[in-house]
């Protein structure tokens, strides 16, 4: 009995170790298979977004150099970030930006003109570093805190302006609804620090500034085109019309832009019915941006442009010279005829792509060349050098008035 067990043992390890080779055998099969399926899954995405795998495997090398023999510390979002940034700016077009999430939310401010702070716009002297107010605007925290233009405010909640830079301390300044901030402020003709607590509120700053002339010639001057222009510019235009305006200056000097439905808004609110601008994408798809015949304005205008007027301010000057509705005074504007988007990615960054460009109501577009006004006129400051900026010394303006009391 024993020899008959001992003879049927090696018979059932063969076949043991038979089976336990074929399941071997199968399972490497089916993961082999699915590495190639996922290798050329891999390779299809790749070959989708335009990256060769020679521009994949070169990442994956350099990601490997670096790992292996980089002295320094690595830091991992900002390799990936500026990944990221490579690839827009490997577009070559000045408009196209990628925005980390930080960024995007900083330019949303400046392109909606809203943030939560305290309502003063701040300075840096070059030399001593300190941060003093140039500008409070109404009816802010600031304001109502008592600020002063030319307070210097040395310290924000301990940190002094002095050791950090503009920018820094702005991000000081603004923070959540509803919070405060504790200043110290030094002010010219008072011999001792004054201590200030300002909470902090929405503060919406305006795009549009205006002042009735003689003669019932009323100035609007448009900073950029924000969200909320289009409601400034018609309350002014409101205001401006019950005090008794007969003819209007609209100022787009040093204007960059901004929103392009904010402009056409406004033009809808000036021009007659048709067509102010018009877009066209890679694909040769139109898009037109009209005004209705609802409201138009009947009285002489007078545009002021320069070198520095781009964008919307172009789409504005351009679609009121096609109609013959004003006259253009200045100097040639900055020729900006592309229309950017941004698009909001998941993670909460962002990114800007040229995707149009834009034409006048005549059809022209003027990127590169920009729009000559019908008066050629260089500014000229006309007061002394101790003389401070008024409507009244600024000869661009004083034309712009000539040329509309002989309309009226």
């Amino acid at each position: 009995m024993e020899e008959k067990k001992k003879s049927g043992f090696l018979p059932g390890l063969l076949v043991g170790i038979l089976i336990a080779g074929i399941v071997f055998l199968i399972l490497f099969l089916v993961l082999w298979q699915q590495t190639k399926t996922v290798n050329a899954s891999s390779q299809t995405d790749t070959k989708r977004i335009g990256l060769s795998d020679e521009a994949v495997s070169k990442i994956m090398a350099l990601e490997g150099l670096i790992e292996l023999n980089y002295l320094g510390e690595i830091d991992r979002e900002a390799e990936e970030e500026g990944l990221y940034k490579g690839l827009v700016d490997s577009l070559n077009d000045p408009y196209s930006e990628y925005y980390t999430q930080e960024e995007y939310q900083e330019n949303f401010e400046r392109v909606t003109k809203q943030y939560y702070g305290i309502g003063a716009t701040l300075t840096q002297d070059p030399e001593t570093n300190l941060i003093s107010v140039v500008y409070i605007y109404p009816d802010t925290p600031a304001e109502r805190a008592g600020l002063k233009v030319g307070d210097v405010l040395f310290s924000v909640d301990g940190t002094e302006g002095a050791s950090v830079t503009l920018d820094d301390y702005v991000d000081l300044i603004r923070g959540e609804a509803g919070t405060s901030i504790h200043v110290v402020v030094v002010r010219e003709g008072v011999d001792h620090d004054l201590e200030v607590d300002i909470t902090r509120e929405e503060i919406t700053l305006p795009t549009v500034q205006s002042e009735m002339m003689d003669g019932d010639i009323g100035y609007i001057y448009i900073s950029n085109f924000a969200a909320n222009t289009a409601e400034e510019f018609e309350a002014t235009v409101e205001d401006l019309t019950k005090q008794g305006m007969k003819a209007m200056i609209l100022d787009v000097r040093y204007n960059p832009g901004g929103i392009l439905s904010s402009v056409v808004q406004i033009l809808d609110d000036i021009l007659p019915e048709g067509t102010v601008v018009y877009t066209e994408d890679k694909y040769g798809k139109r898009t037109d941006e009209v005004s209705d015949e609802e409201h138009q304005m009947q009285l002489p205008i007078a545009v002021l442009i320069n070198g520095d007027s781009a964008s919307a301010s172009e789409i504005m000057a351009g679609a009121i010279r096609d109609y013959d509705y004003g006259t253009l005074i200045g100097t040639t504007t900055y020729g900006k005829g592309v229309v950017q988007k941004t698009f909001e990615l998941e993670d909460g960054s962002a990114v800007k792509l040229t995707i149009e460009e834009y034409f006048t109501p005549d059809g022209e577009n003027i990127h590169g060349k920009g729009i000559a006004p019908d008066i050629e006129l260089e500014y000229e400051f006309l007061g002394g050098e101790d003389d401070e900026y008024d409507y009244s010394l600024d000869n661009q303006v004083q034309k712009a008035i000539e040329v509309l009391k002989e309309q009226l």
